[in-house]
This record gives C-alpha cells, structure tokens and sequence, in this order.
C-alpha cells in the first residue's frame, strides 16, 4: 500500500490530465516533450486589461483554418484540371468531393430546403471540415483539441444561433418573426389565446437559447471524456507498471485499451462534426418556415 501511494505521489495523473486537457502557454506533455513560452505585456484599455498572447488552442485553432483552407484550395486545384482534361474525379479530391455534395444535398438542402439551402451551404460545410480538423488535432502527437475548449464551442454555438434568429427575421419578416416568440395556437383566439400566447413566450426564448448552450455543451463534453479516458488509461502503466511481475500484463493490457478507445474517438470525431453541422442546419430551417 505504501509502494502505490508513493508512485502517485511521484507522478500525479490528475495534473498530467488537467494540463493537457486545460488551455496553456505550451505545448507537450511533460516529461516527454513541452515547449513553453513568456506571456506578452498586457495591452491596457482604460479600465479593461487584455492579454493577448496566442495559447495553444489559439494556435491550433489557426492550425484547423489553415488545413481547412488547404483541403479545399487543393481539392479545388485538382478537380479543375481533372475535368479540364475530361477526367472523371479521383483520389482526394473526389473524397472531398463526394463529402461536400453530401454535406450540402443531404444536411443543407434537405433541412432547410431547396429554395434556402444552397444559401446556406458553405456556412454549414464549413462548420462540419472546421469542426472535424479541431476534433482531429487532439489525437495528433503533442497536439490539442481546441473544440475542447468550451470557448471555442460557444463562440460557434453563437455564431449559429445568429445565423440561425437574423435569417429568420430577415426571412419571416418582424410579424413572423415575432410568432416565433408569441405563438397563435389554433383554434383558439380573443383573450384565451392572446393568454396562452403571452404564457409561451418565455417557453419559446427559453427554446431558443438552449439550442445554442446544447450546442456548446454536447460538443465541448464529448471531445473533453475522450481525454479524460484515454490520459487516465495511460496513468495506469505509470502507477502500476514498477511491479515488476505485472509490467508486461498491465503495459500490453493498457495499451490494447488506449488503442481501442483513440479509434473510438476517432469516429467521434467525424460524428460531433457531423451531429454539430446537422442540428445547425436543422435550426436554420426551422426558423425559415413560419409554421
């Protein structure tokens, strides 16, 4: 019993996790790599002081715009000249391709419609390839998960639930828009139904921003457990490995259960992008429709 507190004293799994989990002004894990820098001189505005030296999330998160943009600038350079040879598309870039057309035709158009949709396509393309980039950068040696950050996910929770009230006020106009919010239940008018429309409307402004907070939450929680799991499951070979009779046993079985989770959160990775980018359209186009 002694040998094992003393082992978790030597190495404490809690901090490890939090650090890489936590935004930081470095990158790595210690003790295996980590690369620190100084903080910039605060920046003083009148009364508000800003500090705005780049963290790792800010890093990686230019990381994922810049490979977004990559992706698309050379799937974009190689269909050109494989159809300006009459060439039918192939290899990455008929990948890309094929994923784009599905994110437009089968979660754009087909939530909020044929006459909208196109409309909104790139916003909710660029959500799913954003998304999927940041998932993806935590499972990189040293890297990290910047929609792991509940800032991040909020900020696009936001940005959505803009999108999602300004063009359905622009669409449905300040009358429509208003129903949104003082809805008229059918069959039912004079002073029951001004009533009962007066009494959802705190319901409806209640709905309207719980989207945006699941939005938020369900991405930041699923890309934050994934972590949690897998530096824990790593912690075991710390804390327990100095056995010398269960090194083999505890190294192998541990490792066989890292595997196994880091491909499961490889495939969370695409369905968070995925679930995100579908509820986002979905919302669009239930504010498009009056009804």
């Amino acid at each position: 019993m002694m040998v094992f507190q003393a082992a978790a004293e030597e190495l404490n799994i809690g901090e490890v996790v939090l650090h890489h989990t936590a935004d930081a002004y470095a990158i790595g894990i210690e003790p295996f790599f980590s690369f620190h820098w100084e903080k910039w001189p605060d920046l003083h505005l009148g009364a508000l002081t800003l500090n705005l030296t780049p963290t790792k999330h800010v890093i990686f998160l230019f990381l994922t715009a810049f490979l977004v943009f990559l992706t698309m600038r050379v799937a974009g350079n190689k269909l050109r000249k494989q159809r300006a040879g009459e060439n039918a598309p192939k290899g990455f870039a008929n990948a890309i391709e094929g994923l784009v057309l599905y994110v437009r035709d089968e979660m754009a158009i087909a939530n909020i419609g044929h006459e909208n949709g196109a409309k909104f396509a790139p916003l909710i393309m660029s959500l799913f390839f954003f998304i999927l980039y940041g998932n993806l950068m935590g499972l990189i040696p040293h890297g990290s998960t910047p929609t792991g950050n509940l800032a991040v996910t909020a900020a696009l929770a936001i940005l959505v639930f803009l999108v999602v009230e300004i063009s359905g006020f622009l669409k449905l106009g300040p009358r429509g828009y208003m129903g949104t919010i003082f809805p008229t239940i059918p069959g039912m008018g004079g002073a029951a139904g001004v009533a009962i429309s007066v009494a959802m409307a705190p319901i409806e402004i209640i709905g309207k921003l719980v989207k945006p907070f699941a939005l938020a939450v369900r991405l930041f929680g699923n890309m934050t457990a994934g972590h949690f799991v897998i530096l824990s499951l790593f912690g075991i070979i710390f804390l327990f490995g100095h056995l010398s009779v269960w090194n083999y046993a505890i190294g192998v079985t541990t490792a066989a259960l890292v595997v196994g989770i880091m491909l499961l959160e490889l495939f969370v990775a695409f369905l968070q992008a995925y679930v995100f980018a579908l509820l986002s359209a979905v919302f669009i186009g239930l504010m498009q429709h009056e009804h």
